[in-house]
């Protein structure tokens, strides 16, 4: 009886619905597994798209690409390092450029902006615009409107005439520390005085502070939404004589459309748009020079 027994429920009964059982779990677990396979494939893939997608837009989209690199990542970048990015750009300068050569901070700036990190500097390609407009001004005062880490000051500095100056204005205390480094480094601080503070309480002060009769270059590079207000300020200030020249940076990106309405219909000046790119990127954009007509 007890083989018997044994014999029917391996042959008969028990084994044979169990190894069905157990086929049929498999067959369920490989599929549940090849799901989840797929649907983990599907939303890496789907990721990975995302990602393409917003590269290709931080190259394409001068807003994309200023989120990205002045807030997330520098934001990022700054915690992990536990320092800033303008504190990390003249780390570089200092241990490889040239002390007291121009050229060489210029070119190591570029040279880390382009490589390692942007920064809103105005860069070569339009640095090229801005040494013409100096050098065709010839100013004996040049103004500049944020300095942030000097390397316009320096730029401008470099091909100013001898017993010419510029007066550059930066109302953040640390990139002022870190231009005032900079500019001395480079070899051009008997050429720039840096005046800390907003511009609109400085501009004021320009005629019995600091001496200045009128202003034959001026270099707007601060705040976007300060450059219609800071060009009516000199004009109110009288610091503008007939042939004082303004040139403007980024008046595409970020944008400064509300100075291009201004200054373009505006009879006292005279004005010229030169077509560029958004510093150290391939995204558009553009400065604009105004000629004062007095």
């Amino acid at each position: 009886m007890v083989g018997h027994g044994l014999f029917s429920l391996i042959f008969t009964k028990r084994i044979p619905l169990s190894c069905a059982t157990l086929t049929l779990g498999c067959f369920s677990l490989s599929f549940q597994m090849l799901e989840s396979s797929s649907v983990l494939l599907f939303i890496v893939f789907v990721l990975l798209f995302i990602l393409l997608l917003f590269v290709v837009l931080i190259r394409k989209n001068g807003t994309a690409a200023l989120i990205w690199n002045e807030i997330i990542r520098e934001k990022i970048t700054n915690f992990i390092m536990n320092q800033s990015k303008e504190q990390r750009i003249l780390n570089f300068v200092l241990q490889n450029a040239v002390r007291g050569d121009p050229c060489s901070v210029l070119d190591t700036i570029d040279q880390y902006c382009s490589q390692k990190e942007w920064a809103m500097n105005v860069g070569n390609e339009k640095g090229l615009i801005l040494d013409k407009t100096v050098e065709e001004a010839n100013p004996s005062v040049a103004l500049e409107l944020g300095t942030y880490c000097g390397y316009s000051a320096v730029r401008i500095a470099r091909v100013l005439k001898a017993g010419a100056h510029l007066l550059t204005v930066e109302f953040n205390p640390e990139f002022a520390a870190i231009a005032k480094q900079m500019i001395e480094f480079a070899g051009v601080q008997d050429k720039v005085k840096l005046l800390e503070g907003p511009s609109e309480e400085i501009i004021p002060q320009l005629k019995k502070k600091y001496e200045v009769d009128t202003v034959d270059f001026v270099f707007l590079d601060h705040w976007k939404d300060r450059y219609t207000p800071d060009t009516i300020l000199l004009q109110e200030c009288n610091l503008l004589r007939k042939g004082s020249v303004l040139l403007a940076d980024n008046v595409i990106v970020p944008g400064a459309p509300e100075f291009l309405n201004y200054i373009r219909n505006n009879p006292h000046f005279q004005c010229t748009n030169y077509p560029s790119r958004l510093e150290y990127m391939k995204v558009a954009d553009a400065m604009e020079k105004a000629v004062f007509l007095g």
